[in-house]
């Protein structure tokens, strides 16, 4: 059997450096003093590098979200701690220049019927800009918009820095 070189082969559930999205790991802490610090800690020594993160606090426990630079390595450093996570796909976005970027963002995703979940910018500005990550109940959708719209995307790629 020979392969046509024209032949296309879709590679979209694939996923690697410069996917389109980027993976957000959702720990679950109690809301003791120094949790998050022994979370946090566990990246030290590795090239794993926090770029985002929020908190959703509550009396009795937290839930913590990272966006990390080397999610496969991060995930394995999560659950060689024990951690129970749940992955879930964002949209990263860098924010355009102007003096309402979000309200760009948020007007796009509205035409389209996109609903934003979660949103929190990202600690690191991958090519220099200001980015946030976006959790929306329909991600192909949102990406296909804001791509459309002319939006740049970041992929985890742009989350490591030149090593």
């Amino acid at each position: 059997m020979s392969i046509d070189d024209t032949a296309g082969i879709g590679f979209a559930t694939m996923r690697g450096r410069n996917y389109p999205s980027i993976r957000q790991f959702t720990v679950f802490l109690e809301n003791r003093v120094g949790q998050l610090l022994e979370v946090v800690r566990r990246f030290e020594g590795s090239k794993v590098r926090i770029v985002a993160l929020s908190i959703s606090d509550a009396a009795e426990c937290a839930f913590v979200r990272f966006l990390l630079s080397h999610p496969e390595e991060g995930r394995e450093i999560l659950e060689r701690a024990g951690l129970a996570i749940i992955e879930s796909d964002l949209i990263g976005v860098e924010l355009p220049e102007s003096p309402q970027p979000l309200l760009q963002i948020c007007t796009a995703l509205l035409q389209a019927e996109v609903n934003i979940v979660q949103a929190y910018p990202l600690i690191v500005r991958p090519h220099g800009r200001a980015a946030v990550a976006l959790m929306v109940d329909h991600i192909d959708m949102g990406l296909e918009t804001l791509a459309a719209k002319g939006f740049t995307m970041i992929t985890e790629g742009d989350l490591v820095e030149d090593e």
